[in-house]
């Protein structure tokens, strides 16, 4: 009779073991994924993927998850008012000049590479950059990007989140840009020793 109960009390816990692990993949399913559908729903049907990973990072300091998608956009300034986003070029601003609306006529030298672009959601409650309404959406023009990585930067005192960029040319330049409180500030780092 006991091994009998034992065998009982097994299968009810196999069985709200797997109840409970339907509820998580329904969980999972239900969460949005950075596909193409996403980001149009965000920044607007002229951008799109490029087939790079996603980063998903707090940028901001503020505890809650940020999103970092690289992408191509045709015309972020077309939609940038009714998806509300910020079209910003801290790469040129670097260089003295970080209007986007001058600086997206610059074309690059590769046309396979035009309209490369990163954005980013700054994410707001316990959905994080997931959300409806996040606290903030930009997208990164004229960063010379092949790949990113985040990670930690030392700026002034404080530590902050970092995106770094291997840039594309011949010198295998690394930069790195980061959130200052304010705005997004682009900073060379050199050559790579490679």
């Amino acid at each position: 009779m006991k091994c009998f109960r034992n065998a009982i009390l097994v299968i009810a816990c196999v069985s709200i073991g797997y109840a409970a692990l339907g509820q998580q993949q329904s969980f999972r399913a239900s969460t949005p994924e950075i596909d193409n559908a996403f980001v149009q729903k965000q920044f607007g049907p002229s951008c799109s993927l490029i087939g790079m990973a996603p980063v998903i990072a707090d940028m901001d300091g503020d505890g809650v998850d940020d999103a970092v998608i690289p992408a191509r956009c045709t015309n972020p300034m077309i939609d940038q008012a009714q998806f509300t986003f910020r079209v910003i070029d801290p790469y040129y601003s670097f260089f003295g000049y970080g209007n986007p609306k001058v600086t997206l006529m610059y074309s690059t030298q590769e046309p396979e590479r035009r309209g490369f672009v990163l954005l980013m959601i700054h994410g707001s409650g316990p959905e994080a950059w997931r959300s409806t309404t996040p606290k903030a959406k930009f997208v990164i023009v004229n960063l010379p990007f092949k790949d990113i990585s985040v990670k930690r930067l030392a700026v002034r005192k404080k530590t902050v989140m970092g995106v770094y960029i291997e840039e594309t040319g011949g010198d295998q330049l690394v930069s790195v840009v980061y959130f200052d409180g304010k705005k997004y500030k682009y900073q060379p780092m050199g050559s790579t020793l490679e």
